[in-house]
């Protein structure tokens, strides 16, 4: 399979349906640190290798 774009990208279709497994709040993408922030949940879900991983005890509390 190829894309058109880097490894390390998320598929813009795929942050649009992607909700906080949490509160089910919005997304923001931290293309700089590669995470999924969920302000809702003060969440921020690691992306590794292009691939979002939406599990609570992976993610990183925020401040």
């Amino acid at each position: 399979m190829t894309t058109d774009r880097p490894a390390s990208s998320v598929d813009p279709k795929l942050l649009e349906i992607l909700v906080c497994p949490l509160t089910k709040g919005p997304l923001e993408y931290d293309r700089e640190k590669q995470e999924l922030i969920s302000r809702s949940a003060k969440l921020a879900y690691p992306i590794r290798d292009g691939i979002p991983i939406m599990l609570p005890e992976e993610a990183r509390k925020l401040d």
